[in-house]
């Protein structure tokens, strides 16, 4: 490869839209064997071309726990991808932003399961809010809003 080649493939790589970041990234998502909401999630990250490995869990809590999510954003399910951790309803544009920008967090996280959140149905006026949770321990704060158009 020359000069001009390498210069022209780093060019490319560095306009790739962020969902391309996806393509091809290994994700485990553990779920409730009996919960239908986290399956949906898991089909839209598989769609948006993630290689999705679904692992059915009695004891949650005890996955949660080993991957040290605080109990106070807890969700429905977690997933991990790329040495992060997607706790509850995370919706694929901030999974995304998180692979490309790579920030100095253990995961992201949306407690509960909001009405409308990606896998909890349609609703145009879904509004919460996607928390980043530091590695230090120190106070999650928000990543992104979702708010109605």
């Amino acid at each position: 490869m020359n000069r001009r080649q390498f210069v022209c493939m780093a060019i490319s790589a560095a306009l790739l839209p962020a969902a391309a970041v996806a393509q091809g990234a290994t994700m485990v998502v553990h779920k409730d064997p009996y919960c239908g909401c986290c399956g949906a999630w898991a089909k839209a990250f598989e769609a948006a071309g993630y290689l999705v490995d679904t692992r059915n869990e009695e004891d949650m809590d005890a996955v949660k726990e080993r991957l040290q999510v605080p109990s106070h954003v807890w969700g429905c399910h977690t997933a991990v991808v790329d040495g992060y951790y997607l706790e509850g309803h995370v919706p694929l544009e901030a999974a995304e932003k998180l692979l490309k920008e790579r920030p100095l967090v253990a995961g992201l996280a949306v407690a509960g399961m909001p009405k409308g959140s990606l896998g909890m149905g349609t609703d145009s006026n879904a509004s919460y809010d996607v928390m980043a949770v530091p590695k230090d321990g120190s106070k999650p704060y928000v990543y992104m809003e979702v708010r109605p158009s």
